[in-house]
């Protein structure tokens, strides 16, 4: 998991995949962070993304690197403690401009039954799961 994280992290920027009723949706994001082992995204609640996992865990990032690509398939799950929220808002101070672990909008996921895949052009692809 510390792999798939580093990969997400050197990244930089990953595509968050879900579903809107029928309809693929995906943006850019930007958050992983490990707590208490596992690993976590973070959004807002007011957002439309965060309407579309809650009626729909089941999504899938990809992120691109150096020749590489990381895909990441599996069920979010909402951690509504007040520790997840801080912990993910302490990875990324930046965040704290627009979030806080108490503001009642900040939201953290967890993956669950996630599998890791990373590819490239020129080896086979590695599966992990966690």
């Amino acid at each position: 998991m510390q792999r798939v994280e580093k990969f997400l992290k050197d990244a930089g920027v990953y595509y968050l995949a879900t579903v809107d009723g029928d309809q693929p949706r995906v943006r850019p994001f930007g958050t992983a962070h490990i707590f208490e082992g596992r690993l976590y995204i973070q959004t807002g609640k007011i957002k439309e993304v965060s309407k579309q996992i809650h009626a729909n865990p089941k999504v899938e990032v990809c992120a691109f690197l150096n020749g590489e690509w990381l895909r990441v398939a599996g069920t979010l799950v909402e951690d509504d403690r007040r520790e997840a929220r801080q912990s993910m808002l302490d990875a990324y101070p930046d965040l704290q401009a627009m979030y806080s672990a108490d503001d009642g909008n900040t939201e953290v996921f967890y993956f669950k039954d996630a599998t890791a895949t990373f590819s490239s052009f020129t080896k086979e692809p590695e599966s992990i799961s966690f």
